[in-house]
C-alpha cells in the first residue's frame, strides 16, 4: 500500500464500473494528483454478457476476464473485501484474503460492488442450484452438463439417465434465455459423439414467473424468442415458479414434477448485501440512492454507479415517467463509469458535477450459434432483428464493449477459429478438485491390521 500523503480515491469493487471508473480517473488526473486504490475479492473483472458463450465453449474462459493489475498498472489493487466504512473518520476496513483486517483511510469513495444473484428460500436451491454470475460458475456449468452426458452414455439405469439428461433453467431474462440457448446448442453438438445419447433423449426446461421471456427486447421479439426455443425442443413454462428442488426433485407451481441433476438459477439479481453495512442511503430494493450526478445523496465525496446504484433516468423522466431509473445493464454501466470518473476528478478539484443522461440504444441477445434477437433504437425508430443478423449484432456490440484491445482481439480470435474448427466437447470436471488423484497416490498406506492370534485353551493336566 502507498504511504504517500496524496489524497486517496478508494474504489470498492473491480467489476465493470470499478474498472472503467478507475481507468477514467487515472486518465483525467494529473501526475501525482491522487492515489487510486481498487479493492475486490477477485484480481480480475468479469465481462458477464459473455458468460453464456463461455459456458458453451464458444469463448475461452480466460478471455472473458480482465486482470485488474495489468489494466490498472498505476493503481493500488488490493485483493480482499471492504467490510465496513466509517464516514466520519473516512476510513474503510479491509479484510484481505489472508491475514488480519486493517483500516485504510480515504478522501474520496466510489461504490461499485455490483449485484449478486437474487434468490428465494426455496427448499433444495442452495444445495442443487448453479448460478451464472461469475466465470467460475460458467466453467462449472459447462463441465457439469458434459459430465451428465458422460453419465447417461455409460449407464443402463433408465432413472439415472433421465435425471442426468433433464436440464432445468429458472429465469427467462437475458441471462436465462441466453444460457439455455447456448447450452442446448452445445449439448446438441456434443450428442453427436455419444453412442447412447441423442438430443431427443434430453429435456430442457425454462421456467419464469413472468408471462414472457426476454422483456428487454420488447414483447414481439420476446414472443419470437420463446417460439424459437420451443422449436428447438425447449419446454417454456411462463407465469409459474419453482416450489422446491430437494435432491434434484423439481416441483413447479404449475404442478410439473421432474428429477434433474442440473438446476440453473438466473432469476434476476439484487444489490450486493454488503451495502447495508456502509451506512449509505439505500432505496427500497437495497440500491445506493444517488443524485443524477452519481453522487450518493447527502454526500459530496462518495459516488456510486452500476448494478448497486439507484440512478435517476433523466431521459425517461423528461418523457413523463417521474419514477424512471436506469436499468442494470452493461450499456448504462459503461457510460455511467465514464461520467463518474470525470465527476470524481471534478469534485477533487472543486469543479461542478455533470449529470448522467443516456437514451436507451436498444438491446441484443444471443440464443446460440447463429441465433439471436436485437432491438436497435435510433431516435423514435425501433429496428427489430432476429436470427443470424441479430446474432451478428449481438457479437459485434459485445465484442467492441469488451474492455481492452487485448481481450477484444482474443475474443474475436476465438470466434474466428470457431468458424473453421468444431466445438470442443471435453469435460474437465476434475479441475474442481485437482489434488484428489495426487492425494490418493501420496497418502500414507493404512497400517496393516494386527494378525489374529489363535487362542488355545490350556489343557488340564
Amino acid at each position: 500500500m502507498s504511504t504517500t500523503e496524496r489524497p486517496r480515491i478508494l474504489v470498492v469493487g473491480g467489476g465493470y464500473v470499478g474498472l472503467y471508473a478507475a481507468r477514467r480517473i487515472q486518465k483525467k488526473m494529473r501526475y501525482g494528483e491522487a492515489t487510486v486504490t481498487v479493492v475486490d475479492p477477485r484480481s480480475y473483472m468479469t465481462y458477464q454478457p459473455f458468460l453464456p458463450e463461455a459456458a458453451a465453449g464458444s469463448i475461452s474462459p480466460r478471455h472473458v476476464v480482465v486482470p485488474l493489475r495489468r489494466v490498472l498498472p498505476k493503481a493500488e489493487v488490493l485483493t480482499g473485501r471492504v467490510t465496513t466504512i466509517d464516514q466520519d473518520r473516512k476510513v474503510a476496513t479491509i479484510a484481505p484474503l489472508v491475514g488480519d483486517a486493517y483500516e485504510l483511510p480515504f478522501d474520496y469513495l466510489v461504490i461499485a460492488l455490483g449485484a449478486v444473484s437474487r434468490t428465494f428460500p426455496i427448499p433444495g436451491l442452495a444445495e442443487q442450484g448453479i448460478g451464472m454470475k461469475g466465470i467460475e460458475e460458467a466453467i462449472g456449468l459447462r463441465n457439469h452438463v458434459l459430465e451428465q452426458l458422460d453419465k447417461a452414455d455409460s449407464t443402463t439405469d433408465e432413472e439415472i439417465r433421465r435425471k442426468a439428461l433433464t436440464f432445468v433453467f429458472v429465469g427467462g431474462g437475458f441471462a436465462g434465455a441466453e444460457t439455455i440457448g447456448e447450452v442446448e446448442d452445445m449439448a446438441r453438438d456434443a450428442a453427436k459423439y455419444y453412442n447412447n445419447v441423442s438430443r431427443e433423449d434430453m429435456r430442457f426446461i425454462l421456467v419464469d414467473a413472468a408471462d414472457k421471456i426476454l422483456p428487454e427486447v420488447g414483447p414481439k421479439l420476446g414472443a419470437y424468442g420463446k417460439e424459437h426455443l420451443e422449436g428447438r425442443g425447449v419446454e417454456v413454462y411462463l407465469s409459474t415458479s419453482m416450489d422446491s428442488c430437494v435432491d434434484g426433485h423439481v416441483v413447479l407451481k404449475n404442478g410439473l414434477e421432474v428429477d434433474s441433476n442440473t438446476i440453473v438459477w438466473t432469476a434476476g439479481v439484487k444489490p450486493n448485501p454488503a451495502l447495508s453495512r456502509f451506512g449509505l442511503p439505500l432505496g427500497p430494493r437495497g440500491h445506493v440512492d444517488t443524485e443524477p450526478t452519481l453522487q450518493v445523496k447527502g454526500t459530496d465525496y462518495i459516488w456510486a454507479a452500476g448494478d448497486n446504484a439507484q440512478v435517476p433516468d433523466l431521459v425517461g423522466r423528461k418523457a413523463g415517467n417521474e419514477n424512471a431509473w436506469c436499468p442494470p445493464n452493461a450499456q448504462h454501466a459503461l457510460r455511467q463509469a465514464k461520467v463518474l470518473g470525470d465527476n470524481v476528478v471534478s469534485g477533487m478539484r472543486g469543479f461542478p458535477q455533470k449529470e448522467y443522461s443516456h437514451a436507451n440504444k436498444g438491446a441484443v441477445a444471443g440464443l446460440g450459434l447463429h441465433k439471436g434477437v436485437a432491438m436497435i433504437v435510433m431516435g423514435k425508430m425501433k429496428i427489430k432483428l432476429k436470427g443470424r443478423l441479430a446474432w451478428y449484432m449481438h457479437r459485434g456490440y459485445h465484442g467492441m464493449a469488451m474492455p481492452t484491445w487485448n481481450r477484444k482481439i482474443r475474443v474475436f480470435a476465438d470466434w474466428t477459429l470457431g468458424m473453421f474448427l468444431k466445438r470442443e466437447v471435453v469435460s474437465l470436471g476434475a479441475i474442481e478438485s485437482p489434488r484428489e488423484e495426487f492425494y490418493e497416490a501420496a497418502k500414507p498406506a493404512p497400517a496393516p491390521a494386527p494378525a489374529k492370534q489363535e487362542k488355545t485353551e490350556a489343557k488340564a493336566s
